[in-house]
């Protein structure tokens, strides 16, 4: 009477329900550190990089340095208006 009570333990398609549940929780949690990367972190990383460049203004920005000193290394500036010719400062 002891014996009927027990449960049989399984042993046919152990691996394969236990594959199943770790496939679907492991595809699960891909997906959502992937959605919180994508709205934590590109979506404000890409609109801060559109913010920067719709204000940049790198001409200005290099007269600016030109004006301070910084580029030492060089004898000779260049005309940053006439790039496509190269023309040298005088």
């Amino acid at each position: 009477m002891a014996s009927s009570a027990l449960v049989k333990p399984q042993v046919c398609g152990l691996l394969a329900g236990r594959l199943r549940f770790h496939i679907v929780g492991a595809f699960t949690v891909s997906l959502s550190v992937a959605a919180f990367y994508k709205f934590a972190v590109a979506e404000p990383r890409k609109k801060a990089y559109a913010d920067f460049y719709r204000n940049d203004d790198s001409v200005n920005d290099f007269e600016e340095m030109r004006k301070a000193g910084i580029f030492q290394s060089t004898k000779c500036f260049w005309d940053v208006k006439n790039v496509i010719g190269l023309v040298p400062c005088s």
